[in-house]
């Protein structure tokens, strides 16, 4: 057992690859607070980052880290970085799984 007030410190400083939470909330925190940098000066997210990764399911399943953002529909303040990581991470487990 790895004690879980550390765990998360240790796998954002390259101790480990991957984390596996149980619960939503025991994961999303931590990884909201390593990932998401908020930009008070300009009232906005300067960096939404992070990767929602289901296990358990016949399918892959990886998601943006994050809501819908609908409060930013429109306004080009949105970025890209969280969907296109879970692109990535979506392929790199597609490939893995075809080669077993």
């Amino acid at each position: 057992p790895i004690p879980p007030d550390t765990v998360f410190s240790k796998a954002n400083g390259g101790m480990y690859d991957i984390v596996v939470a149980m619960y939503h909330d025991q994961g999303h925190i931590p990884l909201k607070v390593v990932g998401f940098v908020y930009d008070q000066a300009k009232q906005q997210w300067k960096s939404v980052s992070g990767v929602n990764i289901t296990l358990g399911l016949p399918i892959i399943r990886a998601s943006v880290d994050h809501g819908t953002a609908f409060d930013q529909a429109g306004k080009g303040t949105a970025t890209s970085e969280s969907l296109e990581n879970a692109i990535h991470y979506g392929v790199r487990m597609a490939l893995s799984k075809k080669k077993k």
